[in-house]
């Protein structure tokens, strides 16, 4: 079972993506905060993807890239940018702060599809 944690300070956010994903066959967990969502994937070790908002409230997802790779176990978990800033170099930013990929909102979904099939065994 393909399980993505989607960690998102917005829950319309959350819930629009969680939605569409079910829909397209994926299981998706959500955390409205970093600490939250650090919680889940040490207690979920299925867990494969995490979908990270990089403008959250109390510690921003280039932090938070960090702290993930930090916990035991997770150093190669597949993390997916997500911002709605989409400014020339936001990119490139989120590349080297450890990201595996980028993706701007509005999000694409056959974009975020795609990307998803390049970390899951599907």
């Amino acid at each position: 079972m393909n399980r993505i944690l989607i960690i998102d300070d917005d829950s319309r956010n959350i819930f629009a993506l969680q939605a569409v994903l079910k829909a397209k066959g994926f299981t998706t967990l959500s955390a409205t905060s970093v600490k939250d969502g650090m919680a889940m994937l040490r207690k979920q070790p299925e867990i494969e993807v995490v979908l990270l908002d990089m403008m959250m409230p109390e510690i921003d997802g280039y932090e938070a890239i960090q702290l993930l790779r930090a916990l035991p176990g997770k150093q190669s978990i597949p993390i997916i940018s997500v911002t709605a800033q989409a400014m020339v170099g936001d990119r490139e930013k989120c590349l080297e702060a450890g990201a595996n990929a980028y993706i701007s909102k509005p999000i694409n979904i056959d974009v975020l599809i795609g990307q998803l099939k390049d970390y899951l065994s599907i």
